[in-house]
């Protein structure tokens, strides 16, 4: 579940019409009024919740599906990999999908139902004890969640563009973050409660726990669907036409990608293979290294997306005003292999290691992602995120079955040892994406003021 901005080239879009608003209606039912708009923020924020909150369900119950289901790591791992085997393909199709197909409201009522469907076949496999039955949730689940992300953020360029986008942005990515975190330290007390009542573990219990998961994404359903009523009725009185994405794919394009996108791909994807995998084998780790108890192991594996809510926008803002991009990501990788190394070869407090982690996570995303928009032209701005977005998952996929099987074979200390080579590799793409934006002068180590003088006219 990787963090985006990609849809930066819809800024440019022309302001809403607000011809033909009613005087006598209430600010409340008034589209164009910012009480109107912070009602449809609410409900969008919660669009992705259920599904962030369900992403990470096998990470919360990592000892209690190992064992209710009798896998091994690598397995185990399979839940997560499954989850980004269609992603590789729905990056590119999710965009044309709702621009050309399904329109953003049908098109969001319908990534929410695969998400809550997903969900449900997740816990029938487990309830059914079949986990061939769950992989396939998770892959239906898949189909679902990444679409459904790019379906909220062009309700936010349809209803903010011009106006509060940066912070509308931000406010999704903490309320994101809010569903792991609840999910990290909820899901594993629901199991304990349905434990109690039947009297026993097993793929029962694990079942029910799952299934009263997918209640979240039944929320998450039911804000699309008031979303596109209010959607439709705001474009019944504005007299405008559904939001777009803005994307245009085409692969060909590819070709023309230059050096710079290259090795921000590769940025992406060795940083991401360290972060994502680790939260999902991290409660036991804290578990048997440092003898946290289940609580305590949750609630350290959480801190990365608790710090991250508020820290995003933040750092985000932070960025934005001082510029210097490749900096940034230096930075923060940097520091992620420093908390990787403390987490791998010393006994010293985990939670440093964590929050350092945490923060380093939240600043890669917000001067990572940006920097596409400065190595490309606009009409490859599609192609590019969503190339950039089908190597990640492909990379999560790959690197999270064999995470799962270094760490059935060798243990936790091999696995940390695979996470900070990949952490290198990073690095090392970083330092060569440095020389070679100053050998060809160009913009992503630019400071803002220097940015802003180079796209005013002369």
């Amino acid at each position: 579940m990787a963090d985006r901005r990609e849809y930066e080239g819809l800024l440019d879009d022309e302001e809403d019409d607000d011809e033909g608003v009613s005087p006598h209606l209430s600010p409340l039912c008034d589209p164009t009024h910012l009480l109107h708009r912070i009602l449809v923020l609410v409900f969008m924020c919660f669009l992705g919740f259920g599904s962030y909150f369900c992403y990470d369900n096998p990470a919360a119950l990592q000892t209690q599906v190992i064992q209710d289901m009798g896998l091994n790591t690598a397995s185990f791992m399979q839940l997560y990999a499954w989850y980004s085997w269609p992603n590789v393909v729905l990056c590119f199709l999710g965009g044309f999908l709702l621009d050309r197909v399904f329109g953003i409201r049908l098109g969001t009522i319908i990534f929410s139902l695969f998400v809550l469907l997903g969900q449900i076949i997740f816990a029938a496999g487990a309830l059914a004890n079949h986990f061939w039955l769950m992989n396939l949730g998770r892959f239906v689940f898949g189909i679902g969640g990444e679409s459904l992300a790019v379906a909220q953020n062009t309700y936010a360029v349809n209803w903010f563009k011009g106006k509060e986008l940066n912070l509308v942005f931000g406010l999704q990515l903490s309320m994101a973050r809010v569903g792991s975190t609840v999910n990290m330290n909820v899901i594993g007390w629901v199991y304990g409660r349905i434990e109690a009542m039947l009297g026993s573990t097993g793929h029962t219990t694990l079942g029910i726990t799952l299934m009263i998961a997918a209640s979240t994404c039944l929320f998450s359903l039911i804000c699309a669907l008031i979303l596109g009523f209010l959607d439709r009725r705001a474009e019944k009185i504005l007299k405008k036409e559904q939001g777009k994405t803005g994307e245009v794919i085409k692969l060909t394009d590819v070709k023309d990608f230059p050096v710079s996108l290259w090795l921000i791909f590769i940025v992406c994807v060795a940083y991401y293979v360290a972060i994502f995998p680790f939260i999902g084998l991290g409660q036991v780790f804290f578990i048997e290294k440092f003898a946290f108890t289940t609580v305590q192991a949750r609630a350290i594996n959480s801190i990365v997306y608790i710090i991250s809510a508020p820290a995003s926008p933040l750092l985000g803002f932070v960025v934005d005003r001082i510029g210097r991009n490749v900096l940034w990501v230096m930075l923060a990788v940097i520091t992620t292999l420093l908390s990787h190394m403390m987490l791998a070869f010393t006994f010293w407090n985990p939670w440093i290691a964590m929050c350092l982690l945490g923060l380093s996570y939240s600043l890669l995303a917000c001067a990572l992602w940006p920097m596409v928009a400065f190595v490309v032209p606009e009409h490859q701005l599609g192609t590019a995120y969503g190339f950039m977005q089908s190597i990640q998952n492909l990379g999560l996929a790959l690197m999270s079955m064999a995470a799962g099987s270094i760490l059935d074979l060798k243990g936790y200390l091999f696995l940390e040892v695979f996470f900070i080579a990949c952490l290198c590799l990073a690095l090392l793409a970083v330092v060569l994406l440095y020389l070679y934006n100053s050998y060809k002068e160009g913009e992503l180590n630019l400071s803002a003021s220097e940015r802003t003088s180079r796209m005013k006219p002369e």
